[in-house]
Order: C-alpha cells, then structure tokens, then sequence
C-alpha cells in the first residue's frame, strides 16, 4: 500500500507553503501532483519544482495515471498528494487510491461560491463532491497551515 502522509486540497498546488511548511509537517519526501492540466504543462512544472527543498522529490500526474501507478510506490516514499478539487480526490478514492483523510488548504473564492472559511469557498459542485467523498468514508478538515488547528469542514457547509 502507498505511503500516503498527506492530501491536500490547493487550488495553487505547489508553492511555499506546501513545499516547503506542508512537506516538512508531513515529512514527505515526495510530492505527487494530481492535475490533469499540469500532467502537460511544463512551464507550470518548472515554477513548482523550484520552490522545493534539495531531496525531495515531485511528480506530475493526471488523475488516471496516479490510480494506475500510485500502488508502485516504495515503502520508503513518503508521499503527498495534492490536487486542486474535491472531484479530483472523488476520482482519485473511487478509482482505489487509499485516502481516508483531506487537508482542505485553499479553494478560491468566485462569484458562485460561498466562503466557509478565510481560505477556503464551495460552490454546489463542491459541496456535492465533498459529500460523496463523505459517502466513501473520507474526512475533510480545513487547515491552512499546520500551526492552525483544522476543522472539519462538513461542520460549515
């Protein structure tokens, strides 16, 4: 079974605070970005490779390749999923991949969204994938950065 240490919902991904705050918290020494659009995008890679510290490592996968391949990893691979939405990791634990928990960072807010938290804002499409993440057995706490204490987001939608 992988390794999986931490699964963090960010709509920016990788940047500091995940590279380097979340990472350490975690003691992760790969990340594994599941994003279909940035699976293809090199530029967006680049920008994320170079905020890591020296020896940890990163990938960037699309949803499919993640269920497909996450199951290889080695025990000592200390794994931290990212992934920018709910229906990402919906995908993600329906297709076999073992999360049982999510650490909600941050969800901008958008004209149709109601703001739950200072970082983070559900639309009707989230709140519905959360609830369905629910269903499978998944919780989801909200929690910044990991000096904040979370709270469980089911408890403001």
């Amino acid at each position: 079974m992988p390794n999986i240490v931490l699964s963090r919902i960010d709509e920016r991904l990788v940047h500091g605070q995940v590279g380097v705050q979340w990472v350490g918290f975690a003691d992760a020494n790969i990340i594994v970005v599941v994003n279909n659009e940035v699976a293809e995008d090199t530029i967006q890679q680049n920008l994320m490779e170079m905020v890591l510290a020296d020896g940890i490592a990163i990938r960037f996968w699309t949803v499919q390749k993640t269920i497909e391949t996450i199951h290889k990893a080695a025990d000592r691979q200390r794994i931290l999923l990212v992934c920018r939405t709910p229906k990402d990791f919906r995908q993600l634990v329906e297709g076999g991949v073992p999360i049982s928990n999510i650490n909600v960072g941050n969800m901008h807010y958008a004209e149709d969204k109601n703001q739950i938290a200072k970082t983070v804002s559900v639309g009707a499409d989230d709140v519905a994938e959360f609830e369905r993440l629910k269903a499978l057995g998944v919780t989801c706490t909200i929690q910044g950065v990991p000096t904040e204490s979370g709270t469980d987001l089911f408890t403001l939608i």
